[in-house]
């Protein structure tokens, strides 16, 4: 997956908690106020985009009938993206020789370049499973898997903010993202073989090595100076991978089918730039524990709508799918609770501005 919230939690500035003086007091406190609704909005907009991500992307990978391909032109089209924003960013360009120059000065490990590869991972996951699973039940596993991953990253401190404190907030809230799945699962027919199984599996894993990437991305954000120059070198990374697993892929089955005439399925690389320019965009105005939430509830909502009104070859939306998402955005509720109410470190307090 794109890179995401660890990285702005990383660049974020937190406020000093000084309220302005005079006059102009009411009317900075009203603008403050529009702008944390406008970033609610947006962020729930952004994750709607993610799902909408998923879904273009599980298509794409059935009507070409090469998941591998199918994750290369969603991620090469991001990609390309960034290499035309590189060209007319001076940002940009700074931002990556600032990378290279942390590499070499030993502020940057060579594995921290390497979040990439969960992105493609994720990706390719989105290609494989979601038009035979949905995209709601994909979204609950891969949050899920993320959940409770984040739980160990936190701890063994893989992300610039160092070590975090567990909290029985974040421990309960990452059991019932597991028992979202288990609801969302229940009475499906999809679930007699061990293939169709993996298929369930397989987002839950790839959302625990999501965590592993917010964090490790974290560091190049915060070397580049720049979000867009962390998400180049994550796309570049991932970009090599799927290159690779798509060369392997060839070897094995031959050729992909005809490419879709349809253009909306190659839009999966732009609205994970999307997703990436909100969440930089907003984190200032909400904080990363409000980012989180509603970027997560977009993707939820916006799951149960695609498989509800536009259904794959998975069938629509199933009560205990619902119910699944239902539990799974609990479960988010209940594990930021602890850092609101707590007072656990965090890199930006949900009140900043």
């Amino acid at each position: 997956m794109e890179p995401s919230l660890a990285q702005w939690s990383a660049m974020a500035t937190p406020s000093t908690g000084v309220r302005p003086q005079g006059p102009s007091n009411a009317a900075t406190i009203h603008t403050t106020r529009l702008k944390r609704v406008l970033g609610v909005l947006l962020a729930i907009a952004a994750g709607l985009v993610m799902a909408a991500q998923s879904r273009v992307n599980g298509q794409l990978g059935r009507e070409v009938g090469d998941s591998a391909f199918a994750a290369v032109l969603s991620f090469g089209g991001g990609l390309l993206i960034l290499a035309v924003l590189l060209v007319s960013s001076r940002r940009m360009r700074f931002g990556l020789g600032a990378v290279v120059s942390a590499l070499r000065g030993g502020e940057l490990r060579p594995w921290h370049c390497l979040g990439g590869v969960a992105g493609a991972l994720y990706v390719l996951a989105q290609s494989v499973t979601v038009a035979v699973v949905g995209v709601a039940l994909f979204t609950v596993g891969v949050v899920a898997g993320q959940t409770v991953s984040g739980l160990f990253v936190d701890k063994a401190g893989i992300g610039p903010a160092g070590r975090k404190p567990l909290s029985w907030s974040r421990v309960l809230g990452s059991l019932l993202t597991v028992a979202a799945v288990g609801v969302a699962i229940v009475g499906r027919d999809d679930v007699g073989s061990a293939a169709e199984l993996w298929l369930l599996v397989l987002p839950v894993l790839v959302g625990a090595a999501v965590a592993v990437q917010q964090a490790i991305n974290g560091h190049v954000s915060v070397a580049a100076g720049s979000p867009l120059t962390a998400a180049l070198v994550n796309f570049s990374t991932g970009f090599v991978v799927l290159v690779g697993a798509w060369l392997i892929s060839l070897a094995t089955r031959g050729l992909p089918g005809p490419m879709p005439s349809n253009p909306a399925l190659y839009l999966g690389g732009l609205f994970g730039l999307v997703f990436i320019a909100v969440s930089a965009l907003v984190v200032g105005w909400i904080g990363v524990l409000l980012l989180a939430l509603a970027s997560v509830a977009g993707q939820l909502v916006g799951s149960v709508l695609l498989d509800a009104f536009l259904p794959t070859v998975a069938g629509g939306i199933t009560v205990p799918t619902l119910a699944g998402c239902v539990v799974a955005m609990l479960a988010l509720l209940i594990a930021g609770m602890g850092r609101q109410r707590r007072g656990l470190p965090r890199p930006l307090k949900q009140s900043d501005p």
